[in-house]
């Protein structure tokens, strides 16, 4: 749970491997089925997501509410395509994301925890388990959403619109963990 931005992260780095090489004739199509496939919790994504989560060092069930909260943040994003610009092979594809503010309500449950520590005492000590619990509950249930824009690299590569590596910034905003407090 403390890698958090790292899972997320890594989980879209392994998802570019295998990629959306679809067959499309715009580069927006691209960007949909790219995004689709999380909304619609594709087996790649869900598969990606279970191994990542199995080496976090958490409770049986607390990997299981961490998924829930992951899974709930890909059915629930929205989107649409403002823009699509062409350059011969390559284009940028932009869409505006709308998803859960993950972002903040971990600083709301931090900022918790920091002037309400002895909530998460069991006999007499600091129980991390205790805090996590309360973390992941309050992400699951938390509802306010921010929405971003990206610009997605797209490439036609064999006839085919894919899109191509994200960075680490726009992996974060379809994470909704992203801190745009400094923009």
């Amino acid at each position: 749970m403390k890698n958090f931005k790292k899972i997320f992260v890594i989980a879209i780095a392994l998802f570019l491997t295998v990629g959306c090489a679809c067959s499309v004739n715009k580069a927006k199509d691209a960007v949909k089925d790219y995004l689709n496939n999380y909304k619609n919790l594709d087996e790649n994504v869900t598969t990606q997501l279970d191994d990542l989560v199995a080496k976090e060092d958490l409770t049986d069930s607390q990997k299981e509410t961490y998924k829930d909260v992951l899974k709930r943040q890909y059915k629930d994003m929205k989107y649409e395509i403002t823009d699509e610009v062409y350059d011969g092979d390559t284009a940028t594809v932009t869409a505006k994301i709308t998803v859960y503010d993950y972002y903040k309500v971990q600083k709301e449950v931090a900022e918790y925890l920091k002037d309400n520590r002895e909530k998460f005492y069991k006999d007499g000590s600091y129980d991390e388990d205790s805090y996590i619990d309360y973390k992941l509950d309050t992400m699951k249930k938390y509802d306010k959403t921010v929405t971003y824009s990206i610009d997605f690299k797209v490439k036609k590569e064999n006839g085919k619109w894919k899109v191509t590596d994200l960075s680490d910034t726009d992996i974060q905003k379809i994470h909704g963990i992203y801190d745009y407090t400094n923009d």
